[in-house]
């Protein structure tokens, strides 16, 4: 069976209705169910609308009757997936998945972390977050005002989530990984305009987790999709250094926990290295694990059994490390 695509046309028809997660229809037959709240990040519509709008469609990409493997595209109402867990230890991360810029993944990088870390007390939140070869007006800009106006939601809705609005932290992959380094570097650039009370909080997360992420813009460590998606084909180097997350490190840049595999042919182990030296180079605490084997994209389920597959336990120490008890 090949990929399926399902464009996605109930979209929030009821005033104040939360958008559903994206999804297929109906979940598979021994495939875990899939979360049913949302929040929706902009109360009137995402800013910068292109016309013809984007139309949401999801792939599934598996063959296997009891695993979904999805991803969409054609976002146009940026929400959070919510996974609550059943005693909260006071602390959120929001996840923003990978896919290039050209798609976000919804399994092995968003829900399947969902899962992991909500059985764990974390209150995780999945963003799916608007792609910048869409036509928005926001432009490169437009993934980090979707996860910008995220984490001050988050904040803002803290006490309805059982966290603590210092303990809100950021964990992406791939380009969803860029995404994250981004918003670690550029927390406080003005990218949208101000919506509502929630836009007065910070967007800085407490913690940053970049997983084999796209760093630079620039060849020969450029992941070349991912930046033609984000800046184009024809971009300058000056634009280059302006999206390449190494060149934004601040001393006030949050601590950050890297991950990486060794023989990952599609983004380069350097990209890792370029940030994680940024990083030493303004005081900033890093931990770093390089894999020897993994390759891209391996999640949680595709790193299983492996020395990679050993990553997750080792980011819940480190965040146990560096945050005091709730």
């Amino acid at each position: 069976m090949g990929a399926v695509s399902v464009g996605i046309a109930g979209q929030a028809s009821v005033a104040g209705a939360q958008t559903p997660p994206p999804g297929a229809p109906s979940a598979r037959k021994g495939a875990a169910p899939d979360p049913d709240e949302t929040i929706d990040l902009w109360p009137h519509g995402a800013p910068g609308m292109p016309d013809p709008a984007p139309v949401e469609t999801v792939d599934e990409r598996s063959d296997d009757p009891a695993l979904h493997d999805r991803a969409v595209h054609g976002i146009n109402r940026p929400r959070m997936a919510v996974f609550r867990p059943q005693k909260p230890n006071g602390t959120a991360v929001m996840v923003t998945p990978g896919g290039g810029y050209t798609r976000v993944v919804i399994d092995k990088e968003g829900y399947e972390l969902g899962r992991w870390l909500s059985e764990r007390g974390y209150t995780v939140f999945v963003l799916f977050y608007r792609l910048p070869g869409e036509g928005w007006a926001a432009g490169p800009d437009v993934a980090l005002s979707d996860a910008q106006r995220a984490m001050r939601l988050i904040r803002h809705r803290a006490a309805d989530y059982g966290i603590h609005a210092d303990r809100v932290l950021a964990m992406g992959f791939s380009a969803g990984g860029h995404l994250c380094a981004d918003l670690a570097t550029r927390a406080d650039a003005h990218t949208y305009d101000r919506v509502d009370a929630a836009d007065d909080l910070p967007a800085g997360p407490a913690l940053a987790a970049p997983i084999y992420p796209v760093i630079a813009m620039s060849a020969p460590v450029a992941h070349m999709g991912s930046r033609e998606k984000l800046i184009g084909a024809d971009a300058t180097p000056e634009m280059e250094t302006a999206h390449s997350p190494d060149h934004n490190v601040t001393a006030d840049t949050p601590p950050c926990f890297l991950v990486h595999a060794e023989d990952d042919g599609s983004v380069i182990v350097e990209n890792s290295l370029r940030f994680r030296a940024a990083l030493v180079a303004q005081g900033v605490p890093v931990e770093t694990h390089l894999f020897t084997f993994g390759g891209h994209g391996f999640g949680i389920s595709r790193a299983a059994g492996k020395p990679a597959g050993h990553w997750p336990s080792l980011y819940v120490r480190w965040v146990e490390s560096m945050l005091p008890s709730a």
